[in-house]
């Protein structure tokens, strides 16, 4: 299972089809376009008989009576740290400076008004993603937040979304609660963005109605890069690869090392640790998609790194932070030995909703900038419109625009 692999042949094994499922989901989009509630309905039949769409008030307070104290209480501490790191991340409402005589300039910051999360509910409950999807929306200034996730829906995720303070939770999963959500039925008012982790129909879903609502941006399995030399704990790497590859069988690990002698020390942990593990038949098809490459030194892992443009980041090296500033792309990045990335999963205040499948090339983790927009502001006097109002014309004029020099020109007579 644990087996040396080209950093190329990693990543054409890592790629998924969208395509294979653009049938399916165009057909569901169809159907809730045109069918509202009665689609969702039918759509879930495979789970459960939906009557309510909607969850209510009395649905959210009995799923307390089936979670174990302990965590609820270890939920509420985590959303406390999730919203205390993102708190930091809030941009100014509004802000300007004074660029020169007469001309002043500055950005509003505006929040969304109406978003919404997906939350999976397929092999297990995720009440971490609910946190963290709808508290940077909060924090941002949301002033409403609906979420969808599959029927029925756990108690453990009704108490996290209940914790997060969402104020819609609709059961509805797959494509079609994406389409709802972009689209909106009988029961689900249209948002203006939707964010949240999901299978590939629920990604391929919010790729094709981005026209209609945007999103985050695409995700796809789990994924782990680590970058390690002869100082790595073999220990600690083979315990990050089985955790990202229980999540799913399409999960992908990678290993790039500097030491040829790593792989097999953690080969064997891979094996020892796998013994116990509860969900070893998901990791054990996850491995097949992952393995390890050894390279000559940090310049070419850190380059290695780079083009697999991991989900997640493990640097277990003897300098990390000259790795840390030299790493490019990366969704989320986990310095030493104790930085374990389930810690940012969870608890650690960071966000867990990250670009996979080589995204982290041009897109950033789920934060307080998703759930904004900026205008800028411009305020000129008549010192400042002289200063800029030759290069203004010169311009518009070039461009055959007389209009626009026209209406600087009059200005410039009042």
């Amino acid at each position: 299972m644990w087996k040396e692999v080209g950093i190329d042949a990693w990543l054409a094994a890592r790629k998924t089809s969208l395509e294979d499922a653009r049938t399916t989901v165009t057909e569901i989009i169809g159907r809730v376009q045109n069918e509202g509630d009665a689609a969702l309905r039918d759509l879930a039949k495979k789970y459960c008989e939906l009557s309510d769409i909607a969850v209510s008030e009395e649905e959210r307070e009995a799923a307390y009576d089936s979670v174990d104290a302990q965590v609820v209480e270890a939920l509420i501490e985590a959303h406390a740290r999730i919203e205390r790191f993102h708190e930091l991340q809030k941009p100014k409402d509004l802000w300007f400076q004074e660029m020169e005589p007469g001309i002043i300039l500055g950005v509003k910051t505006t929040a969304l008004n109406r978003v919404g999360i997906y939350v999976p509910g397929g092999r297990a409950a995720y009440p971490s993603s609910a946190l963290m999807c709808a508290v940077p929306a909060w924090v941002a200034g949301v002033k409403e937040v609906c979420a969808c996730s599959p029927p029925p829906i756990k108690p453990l995720t009704l108490v996290a979304l209940d914790i997060a303070g969402v104020t819609e939770i609709y059961q509805a999963g797959g494509a079609q609660a994406i389409a709802a959500m972009a689209l909106g039925t009988e029961s689900i008012r249209p948002v203006q963005k939707i964010v949240g982790p999901g299978n590939v129909y629920v990604t391929l879903a919010k790729m094709m109605l981005r026209e209609k609502a945007e999103i985050d941006f695409p995700a796809g399995p789990s994924e782990i890069g680590i970058i390690a030399d002869s100082t790595a704990d073999p220990r600690i790497v083979a315990a990050d690869v089985l955790a990202q590859a229980e999540h799913d069988p399409n999960a992908a690990c990678i290993l790039i090392t500097t030491d040829k002698n790593l792989p097999a020390k953690v080969g064997r942990e891979i094996a020892s640790q796998l013994a116990a593990a509860p969900r070893k038949e998901i990791i054990e098809l996850a491995l097949k998609n992952s393995g390890y490459a050894i390279v000559n030194d940090i310049d070419a892992a850190i380059a290695a790194s780079d083009v697999v443009a991991p989900e997640h980041l493990s640097i277990q090296v003897a300098d990390p932070l000259t790795v840390v500033t030299r790493v490019r792309n990366a969704g989320a990045i986990f310095v030493g030995k104790y930085s374990a990335v389930a810690c940012g999963d969870y608890a650690v205040g960071t966000n867990h909703c990250l670009p996979t499948a080589g995204y982290s090339r041009m897109y950033s983790g789920l934060d307080v900038q998703h759930f904004c927009k900026t205008a800028s502001v411009e305020i000129l006097d008549r010192d400042g419109l002289e200063a800029i109002g030759d290069i203004v014309e010169t311009i518009a004029n070039a461009e055959g625009l007389y209009a626009h020099a026209n209406s600087v020109r009059v200005r410039r007579t009042l």
